[in-house]
């Protein structure tokens, strides 16, 4: 499955209640949260709660159901 379809889909459905951010990893600020989130493979995803802490992260494909069962 190709996520970007999958996660455009998302970002729509849940307008407003979702923030999506998609990271270039050969940018220097890409590189940089790499390291620091511990991600080296893509496309990585990883869910926050509001707060800022990470709730789960998925490598490869992306679950929609996990999403939608995620956000309040």
């Amino acid at each position: 499955m190709i996520a970007e379809p999958v996660v455009n889909g998302l970002q729509a459905e849940l307008a407003g209640k979702l923030t999506v951010l998609r990271v270039d990893i050969n940018s220097p600020a890409g590189r940089e949260m790499s390291a620091q989130t511990g991600s080296g493979a893509t496309p990585t995803f990883i869910f926050y709660d509001a707060s800022g802490n990470e709730l789960w992260r998925q490598i490869g494909s992306l679950d929609a159901e996990k999403v939608r069962a995620s956000v309040p």
